[in-house]
C-alpha cells in the first residue's frame, strides 16, 4: 500500500477508485493529487508563511513527500533549491493547484460563437469598433467587447471567458508580435488571425508647438503627456522606447496618469490637458493631430482552436474580406489591411500582398 498522508479509509478508496498503484502514470498522478487536496484535514501551516519545505507542501496537498518530488519533474510544481534543499513559493504552488483543477466549468466556455453572441476581449482599436458595429449591422449577431488591454485578453482567453482575444505585444526580439506572449499565457497554441497592421506613435497637439521631435523629448520641462494603462500593448512600446532612450519614466511629466482607450489619449491631446499621448495614427487624423511616428504594429485576433470553427467566429472572419470593411478601413489613417482575415504564425508574419 501506498503512503501518502491521508486517512487509511480515504486512501484506500482513492486506490482503488483510480487505480493508483501505479503512481508514475501522469493522468493518474493529477487526478490521486487533486483529490488527496480536497480531501485534506485541516492545515497546521502557518497561513502567512511564503515559503514551504517538501515536507509542508507534502501536507499541503495530503501526499507523501516522493510525490511532491515527481509533481516538480513531471508537472511543473513551481520550487526552487537553496543550499541543496527544495522551497516551494506557497502563491505559486497554490495557482498551480487552481490551474490544474480539472473539473472546474469556465463560464465563457459554456457560451458557443454558435448561439448568436460573439466574446471579445482586449486591446482597444478603432477599426474594431468599427468591424464590430458592421458585424451586428450586417445581422450576424451580437457582439460584447472587453476593453482590457492585450494581456487582458490572453488572460480572458486562457481563462475561457472570451471567444477571441485581441493583441499587439512586441516581442523581445523586437520584430514579432504575440506569439512567444501567448505560448507563456496559454496551455494551447490558438489560432492567430491577423485584423491589421497599424501605425502607433505619439499623438501632438496640432502645430507641435513644445518641439517634440522624438522620445527624449517627453521628458523636456513642461511637457505634460497621458499614458496608457498596465497590460496594454501601447503601454508596452512606449516603455520599451523610453528603455532605448537616454530617460527614464520618472522624469516623464504625466507618465503615471492613465486612460484606457486611444481616443481618449488623443483627447486629453486635443483638449490641451496634454502634450503628447502614446496612441495610434488613426485617431491622431480623426483628431487633426499632428502625430510622432514611432513603428507599425501587427494587431492579431487570438482565437482557442476547439472554439475557431464556430459560427460566429467564421461569420466574423468572413466579414473582413468583404468589401463593406475595406471601404470602412481605407477611410483612416494608419492602416494595412493586406493581411487582414489571414492565419499568420512566425514563418509568414511578415508577409504583404
Amino acid at each position: 500500500m501506498v503512503s501518502n498522508g491521508l486517512p487509511k479509509e480515504i486512501s484506500s478508496h482513492l486506490l482503488t477508485e483510480f487505480s493508483l498503484r501505479d503512481t508514475s502514470s501522469t493522468w493518474n498522478l493529477e487526478r490521486y493529487t487533486f483529490l488527496a487536496w480536497s480531501l485534506r484535514p485541516e492545515m497546521t501551516i502557518p497561513k502567512d508563511k511564503k515559503y514551504l519545505t517538501t515536507k509542508e507542501v507534502s501536507q499541503l496537498l495530503n501526499i507523501n513527500e516522493k510525490m511532491v518530488y515527481s509533481l516538480v519533474s513531471d508537472k511543473g510544481l513551481p520550487a526552487t533549491k537553496v543550499t541543496g534543499k527544495w522551497l516551494f513559493p506557497r502563491r505559486l504552488v497554490e495557482v498551480w493547484l487552481d490551474t490544474h483543477v480539472l473539473n472546474f466549468k469556465r463560464t465563457g466556455v459554456e457560451r458557443s460563437a454558435e448561439d448568436g453572441i460573439l466574446l471579445m476581449a482586449g486591446s482597444d482599436d478603432l477599426l474594431l469598433q468599427k468591424a464590430l458595429s458592421l458585424f451586428h449591422k450586417e445581422g450576424f449577431g451580437m457582439v460584447f467587447f472587453a476593453n482590457l488591454g492585450s494581456m487582458g485578453g490572453l488572460t480572458s482567453l486562457r481563462r475561457g471567458l472570451c471567444h477571441i482575444g485581441t493583441c499587439h505585444l512586441l516581442q523581445d526580439d523586437e520584430e514579432e508580435y504575440n506569439f512567444d506572449f501567448a505560448d507563456e499565457e496559454l496551455e494551447m497554441a490558438p489560432v492567430f488571425v491577423n485584423f491589421s497592421k497599424r501605425e502607433q506613435g505619439i499623438h501632438l497637439q496640432k502645430g507641435n508647438p513644445k518641439g517634440i521631435t522624438c522620445i527624449a523629448d517627453l521628458a523636456k520641462k513642461g511637457v505634460r503627456i497621458v499614458n496608457r494603462q498596465l497590460g496594454t500593448g501601447t503601454r508596452l512600446l512606449l516603455d520599451y522606447e523610453i528603455a532605448r532612450s537616454q530617460i527614464s519614466s520618472d522624469a516623464i511629466d504625466g507618465y503615471q496618469r492613465e486612460v484606457g482607450r486611444h481616443m481618449e489619449a488623443g483627447l486629453e491631446v486635443l483638449s490641451g490637458r496634454a502634450d503628447a499621448a502614446p496612441a495610434i495614427k488613426a485617431v491622431a487624423g480623426l483628431l487633426g493631430l499632428d502625430f510622432l511616428p514611432l513603428r507599425w504594429e501587427r494587431y492579431d485576433l487570438l482565437i482557442s482552436r476547439e472554439r475557431f470553427f464556430e459560427k460566429g467566429i467564421q461569420d466574423f472572419i468572413g466579414l473582413l474580406h468583404e468589401k463593406s470593411f475595406r471601404e470602412i478601413a481605407a477611410s483612416f489613417q494608419g492602416y494595412d489591411i493586406s493581411l487582414c482575415g489571414k492565419i499568420v504564425f512566425p514563418s509568414n508574419s511578415k508577409e504583404r500582398e
